[in-house]
């Protein structure tokens, strides 16, 4: 007779075992490949070949003052990856045009570097996660590593930046309403890169960020200073089922909703600060309704940032809802009629987002 781990051997599909075995292989490599990324962003490295195009390893270390050994390695990391290109009979390695785009273009909705530095600094938080599983206990946004607000801000800010106008253009009468001067509150602004955006858009409307983060608010202050709009866009401390002021004509949440304790009660306040004719519009992850139609590259990466930040954060604070960031459009809409809305659709995606509109 066969022994237990002998008859689980026989019973092993080769090809999948290789498949995952490659998967992990996959992994292992990206998970090793986002701090050299990281490298490759703060010493200039994406950017430097981006001005110059292709270098040899001398070259770019001498442009980059930093040391050739190490950039000879990274540069053959990056060329293994494709995330840049090599050319053998010259030693050169560059920059196309699409890779130039994803990791030197700060201004590109798609620039990437910041997504490696929230995601390299968010896993930070792993031992007080492994316990927080075994006690079920939450961890509150304000416990990671300062670098994951700043990752936050430089991969979501581009994409706002490039799509937000869209989105509000897309909403029933808020674009004429803000345009004639009107009344905006970014609930969860983080460092303000939407909240500053709307400013900039809507030069006669008032515009209010909210966030519980302290730090984060003094963070969004200076950027609203630097962006010479701090005269008509304030900032302020307080949390999503607290925030004052009545009759706004938008209320925004970006990427944040699905981390709040009590998204119930926080519809219900927003219901009560918003103008009868106002919107409430909601950014959220893109995600099906149905668990089995996630199951892609970006589900996984929205459930994994949602294991490690988002769904503690939500356990951490009253109610501990814990909607998730792959919560889906009829999970939302749920959420946001039984915090008293009466109608709720989606206006806008992309591949990575779901845009929706609550109104009273």
């Amino acid at each position: 007779m066969a022994t237990e781990p002998q008859a689980e051997a026989d019973s092993i599909d080769e090809r999948k075992l290789n498949e995952l075995v490659e998967t992990s292989l996959i992994d292992l490599g990206a998970t090793v490949h986002a701090a050299l990324a990281i490298i490759g962003d703060e010493l200039g490295l994406y950017a430097a070949m981006d001005e110059a195009g292709p270098l040899t390893a001398a070259e770019l270390a001498a442009e980059t003052d930093t040391a050739e050994r190490y950039v000879l390695e990274w540069l053959r990391a990056q060329a293994a990856g494709g995330y840049v290109t090599y050319d053998p009979g010259t030693e050169r390695y560059g920059l196309s045009p699409e890779q130039a785009y994803v990791l030197a273009d700060e201004e590109s909705p798609v620039f990437m570097p910041g997504a490696f530095q929230l995601v390299a600094s968010v896993a930070k938080i792993e031992p007080d996660l492994r316990e927080a599983f075994r006690t079920g206990e939450g961890i509150g946004w304000h416990e990671h590593d300062e670098d994951v607000f700043h990752g936050t801000e430089r991969f979501f800010g581009p994409s706002y930046g490039a799509n937000l106008l869209d989105w509000i253009e897309a909403l029933d009468g808020v674009d004429e309403a803000l345009t004639a001067g009107g009344r905006i509150v970014d609930v969860g602004c983080g460092h303000g890169a939407p909240t500053i955006r709307m400013a900039e858009a809507y030069p006669d409307s008032t515009v209010v960020g909210i966030d519980y983060h302290a730090s984060s608010v003094a963070v969004a202050r200076e950027r609203a200073e630097t962006a010479g709009v701090a005269d008509r866009v304030d900032f302020e401390v307080a949390t999503a089922r607290e925030y004052g002021g009545t009759d706004y004509d938008l209320v925004t949440m970006f990427n944040c909703f699905h981390d709040m304790g009590d998204p119930v009660g926080v519809a219900a306040h927003v219901r009560e600060t918003l103008a009868d004719d106002g919107s409430w519009m909601i950014v959220e992850p893109y995600a099906e309704d149905r668990v089995a139609d996630n199951l892609t590259p970006f589900g996984r990466l929205a459930y994994s940032i949602s294991t490690v930040a988002c769904t503690p954060n939500s356990l951490s604070q009253e109610v501990g809802y814990g909607l998730g960031a792959q919560a889906g459009e009829e999970r939302t809409r749920e959420v946001v009629t039984e915090g008293g809305f009466d109608e709720f659709r989606r206006v806008a995606e992309t591949p990575t987002t779901l845009v929706f509109e609550a109104t009273p």
